[in-house]
């Protein structure tokens, strides 16, 4: 007979210690007595939350599908997404009014990313008096955080900077920061893979000097190395799902392990002989210098393995909340690897240009096809009667319309994944200039983190 496992059960060895996936020896029997096997039909694995943002809006007229309800038709960007269409939501004519300048004159970026998930408009202010608001997914963590070994997860791919003037006058930490755990505490966001790996899967220090890491990381074996003995013994005593599950889980596990190895030996991008980093410069007038995060070198890479950090968190059901921005407002990130050698919060400036519209859409396809991926890795992984993917409630999406007009309504949003059946999936809604804080709102009730109001939030939407 398979043995039963608590949720807390690790792989140890040697000082390591890794969370293991949902198995379905950790679901609790259905009754007393009922059969040691449990009815997985009747059974759903945890739910889960993630924000997906992208910055300085889209390319709308690519995005937008042109009719309502089930029988809409994929749009050429959102269409790498066909084979999850009857997993996902299209919602449009939802706002984030407090993005607007309500008589603060310009900084739309700042402010964009600063209101997303809290509702709140920032103080206006480069010192260090900044005012903002609890975000949702903090909101979150703080009713089902204690679930899980993390309350959340930040994940991200530029780290920007947290002190000085950012945008037309607003402190980079509301450039830089999507996740605030309160009105004046942002929670910073980890950029590199390889720490957020170690802090998820080796244990290690995460106040540890940047010399002690170098010589941890020169004498360091592989995670599994450690624990290897223990995951023999589990695969014997479990039944042959979770032989199969765990087999798959730390196949993964060692997967990422190599694509890191190889990424960390991977020489730096150098740019052309000659060529200066340009002054940063304001779009309203008159020039600046901007704490913008510098692109990432290698972000064809950079971007899929925070990506598979999600999916590996969620797998070992390490949290339940996580949020990535695939870039930071105002980000000049190119995309070459997508036919787009842009800046991107240049080209997203397109003044009417078929050219540069045409380079905008490449650049939002490029990031949904990476969503695609990783939503086909979520819907490999089997949970209860479905998989991790059923389970998720995924928001993606930009606090910016139109990058062109700096507008913030009719927010480009998508919904992933079923929340475990809790939401009516496979169409598209309009919600008439409703806050985007009331999709928040609907979110965390659906799993079981109720918040009555959340920054201009003025009630809940209809999701089911």
């Amino acid at each position: 007979m398979a043995m039963q496992l608590s949720r807390r059960t690790m792989l140890r060895g040697l000082g390591t210690a890794i969370a293991l996936p949902a198995l379905e020896a950790m679901l609790p029997r259905l009754a007393f007595g009922a059969p040691s096997t449990p009815n997985i039909a009747t059974v759903a694995g945890p739910k889960r939350l993630a924000w997906l943002y992208v910055p300085n809006g889209v390319d709308i007229q690519n995005w937008t599908p042109a009719t309502y309800g089930a029988d809409y038709a994929l749009t050429p960007t959102l269409m790498p997404l066909s084979k999850f269409k009857d997993r996902m939501m299209v919602v449009t004519g939802l706002q984030c009014e407090k993005a607007n300048p309500n008589g603060d004159g310009p900084g739309d970026h700042a402010r964009a990313q600063a209101a997303y998930l809290t509702g709140v408009q920032p103080r206006k202010t480069e010192g260090a008096n900044i005012q903002l608001g609890i975000s949702a997914d903090q909101a979150a963590a703080d009713k089902i955080g204690y679930l899980t070994k993390f309350p959340s997860i930040e994940l991200g791919i530029e780290e920007g900077t947290q002190v000085g003037r950012c945008d037309s006058g607003y402190s980079c930490a509301y450039l830089h920061n999507l996740s605030w755990r309160n009105a004046t505490t942002p929670v910073v966001k980890d950029c590199i893979p390889q720490s957020v790996f170690d802090r998820m899967f080796a244990n290690g220090d995460p106040n540890e000097s940047a010399t002690a890491r170098v010589r941890r990381e020169e004498r360091r074996k592989s995670v599994l190395d450690y624990v290897l003995s223990d995951a023999k013994s589990m695969q014997s005593r479990v039944g042959a799902t979770d032989k199969r599950k765990l087999d798959e889980y730390l196949t993964s596990i060692r997967e990422i392990e190599l694509r890191l190895a190889k990424a960390a030996s991977a020489p730096p991008e150098q740019p052309p002989e000659g060529a200066k980093r340009p002054e940063a410069f304001d779009l309203h007038g008159g020039t600046r210098k901007v704490g913008v995060s510098t692109s990432s070198s290698n972000y064809a890479t950079h971007l899929p393995l925070m990506l598979d950090m999600m999916v590996l968190a969620f797998q070992a059901d390490l949290t339940r909340v996580i949020t990535l921005p695939f870039a930071d407002e105002e980000s000049n990130q190119s995309y070459p690897f997508a036919d787009a050698n842009v800046p991107h919060h240049g080209t997203s400036h397109h003044m009417g240009d078929p050219a540069k519209m045409a380079l905008l859409a490449k650049i939002n396809l490029y990031h949904i096809q990476q969503v695609a991926m990783m939503l086909e890795k979520l819907d490999k992984i089997q949970e209860g009667n479905g998989t991790v993917l059923d389970n998720c409630l995924i928001a993606y999406g930009s606090g910016n319309s139109d990058g062109q007009r700096h507008n913030h309504d009719d927010l480009p949003t998508l919904l992933l994944g079923k929340a475990g059946g809790a939401i009516k999936t496979g169409r598209h809604v309009q919600f008439d200039k409703q806050p985007i804080s009331n999709l928040w709102l609907s979110m965390l009730d659906t799993v079981g983190a109720k918040w009555d109001h959340l920054g201009d939030s003025t009630g809940k939407l209809q999701l089911s």
